[in-house]
């Protein structure tokens, strides 16, 4: 895939470079700041675009802001956004421009984990949703009612499902049937109030769409 890579640390950005291209993709622009972000993304029509949210110069949120303006030019564009912390608020406001998928917010620290990072940004480039665990539970954590509603092992699954995962990567991780995840995605939806579908992913969407108060 030809990605676009946005990061200020020029040690993350190089390692980020070689890290993509040892999986077969080619980083057609790295840029240190957000500034000319979107010219880029426009003279390369990239694949994917990757960027940290907080950029020079005032290292608040540019990396965001100019992700989601880009995105509603482009609303095809896959985006991942990298975070040294979890900030709910921009999560939020990323996913909000995923109706249609191919969004994902990861913490810095995911990038160590060389594999799942790499399958964060094929899923995300192939139109899934990616949200990181750390940042699915404080999602979680704001939304008391009717969440309390469900079990262990709902919210469980739940977490997993915001992530993005499917029934059975969700069965390999909880070491338990494809059939037993099918009955508590099912139980879950429907204290939610989010009726079952055919389609995980738009099924993921939903939930995310929940948990963002919608």
């Amino acid at each position: 895939m030809r990605v676009v890579l946005a990061e200020d640390s020029v040690l993350l950005r190089e390692g980020l470079i070689g890290l993509l291209q040892r999986f077969g993709h080619e980083v057609v622009a790295a840029l240190g700041s957000a500034d000319g972000l979107a010219e880029a993304v426009a003279t390369t029509a990239p694949d994917v675009l990757i960027t940290d949210v907080r950029l020079p110069p005032t290292f608040t949120d540019e990396g965001l802001r100019a992700a989601v303006a880009i995105r509603s030019r482009r609303p095809d564009l896959p985006v991942l956004v990298l975070s040294q912390y979890v900030e709910q608020t921009y999560a939020a406001e990323l996913l909000d421009t995923g109706h249609d998928g191919s969004v994902g917010y990861l913490l810095k620290d995911r990038v160590g984990d060389v594999e799942e990072f790499a399958d964060a940004v094929r899923r995300v480039a192939l139109g899934h949703t990616v949200v990181d665990p750390h940042v699915v539970r404080q999602l979680l954590g704001r939304r008391k009612d009717p969440l309390h509603r469900l079990t262990p092992r709902e919210r469980e699954v739940l977490a997993l499902m915001a992530e993005g995962r499917s029934n059975a990567a969700i069965a390999r991780t909880m070491v338990i049937t494809e059939a037993a995840v099918a009955k508590h995605i099912s139980g879950l939806l429907g204290k939610l109030d989010l009726p079952p579908d055919a389609d995980d992913h738009r099924r993921v969407r939903a939930v995310l769409a929940y948990l963002r108060g919608r």
